[in-house]
């Protein structure tokens, strides 16, 4: 079972209790039992997750990945699924989640999500997309429409000229989440 202290510091984290954020911490706490290390300083850990769910404040919580070191990607296919990498070793898996367990609610599927074997709550195997690459920095454009500075990856051209995303949406009639 996991320490109680640490999931009651995750759940201050997240917000509230929940069966997703369970799921996140699992996921996370089975990264760290394969790769045999605690916490993500830098990048030495990368998480690529599938979904915008609670999970994710439990892989950031548990392993320290987040967005702004670049070791937690977002690949928006709307499954509960997570494939972490060992940029140090080469190792890999992926989790999806398994359906919920008929009756178990509330406390009791959180409990059997921390405790039961992984296997059970979590399909296992190897991830379908490969190594992202490092986070690296980018230059910055200047929108040709709104002015604003945007990364260059990030920008679309319209008449020749740079133009930011929303700029791009506002003017095409399309819309763009950005998530590719």
């Amino acid at each position: 079972m996991i320490d109680k202290e640490l999931w009651q510091r995750a759940v201050e984290f997240h917000g509230h209790t929940c069966g997703g954020l369970a799921l996140g911490v699992r996921a996370a706490m089975e990264a760290q039992k394969r790769f045999g290390k605690c916490r993500a300083s830098d990048e030495e850990i990368v998480c690529v997750t599938e979904n915008d769910a609670c999970g994710v404040d439990g892989i950031q919580f548990i392993l320290g990945c987040t967005l702004g070191k670049g070791n937690l990607i977002y690949h928006g296919t709307g499954k509960f699924a997570f494939s972490f990498f060992d940029r140090s070793t080469g190792d890999s898996f992926r989790l999806y989640a398994r359906d919920k367990k008929e009756g178990l609610h509330g406390e009791r599927y959180i409990e059997y999500v921390l405790t039961a074997p992984i296997d059970e709550v979590f399909c296992v195997g190897k991830p379908r997309i490969g190594l992202p690459e490092g986070a690296r920095s980018l230059n910055s454009v200047e929108c040709a429409i709104c002015g604003e500075k945007a990364a260059e990856t990030r920008m679309r051209v319209m008449d020749g000229k740079p133009v930011c995303i929303d700029c791009w949406n506002e003017n095409s009639g399309s819309y763009d989440r950005g998530w590719k």
